[in-house]
């Protein structure tokens, strides 16, 4: 088995890439559905989330709020860092049971591990991955795509993407790039000629 770590800023086009990859055989472990199982309800994550921010980050169900979270991390650098420490381990725990699973069911498996973070998460990162791929679209135009496309207003946008990794702390990780800055017609085809180049 393989583990290829797939990464790119918000709004880059990796959903797009990721996709592709499953068409063409990869199994792809989603590293945000991931963080939702870590903080679903009921779950350790969630207590120590709502310790630490208060009654206020919970719906009225018992589940997380997420705009109510969201409007603390991605105004307070400090917030946003004490919510990673909470999620990423148990994020990264329920990943490797993934990537056992993906083995168990086939040793030659060629798994993607889709993980928004990865260049925030590095420093306490215990999974070895084979290679590295950025989704690389420029911080401008993810926050154009975020305006346009899902209905942010431009302050919010440049702050989520501002919070993120720099688009060069991404990059120095990255042993291929997929070009995103086109059309998505043309974001497959960078795919696939990264994905030619993996399974060669």
């Amino acid at each position: 088995m393989r583990i290829i770590g797939l990464t790119g800023g918000i709004a880059a086009g990796k959903s797009t890439v990721s996709r592709r990859w499953a068409e063409h055989g990869a199994v792809v472990v989603d590293a945000d559905r991931l963080a939702r199982e870590a903080v679903a309800p009921g779950s350790p994550g969630l207590a120590r989330v709502a310790e630490r921010f208060g009654p206020g980050v919970l719906a009225a169900d018992g589940s997380l709020d997420r705009p109510a979270l969201g409007s603390i991390v991605f105004a307070d650098a400090d917030a946003r860092r004490d919510l990673e420490a909470i999620t990423h381990p148990e994020v990264w725990r329920l990943a490797q049971q993934a990537f056992d699973a993906a083995e168990a069911a086939d040793p030659d498996a060629l798994v993607v591990y889709d993980v928004p973070l990865l260049a925030e998460a590095r420093g306490r990162r215990p999974i070895a991955f084979d290679a590295v791929v950025v989704v690389d679209a420029p911080a401008a135009q993810r926050v154009e795509r975020l305006v346009a496309f899902r209905g942010a207003t431009r302050d919010e946008a440049e702050r989520r993407v501002g919070a993120q990794a720099s688009d060069a702390e991404r990059l120095a990780l990255a042993d291929h790039v997929v070009d995103a800055t086109g059309t998505v017609d043309e974001t497959i085809r960078s795919a696939d000629d990264v994905w030619a180049r993996l399974t060669r």
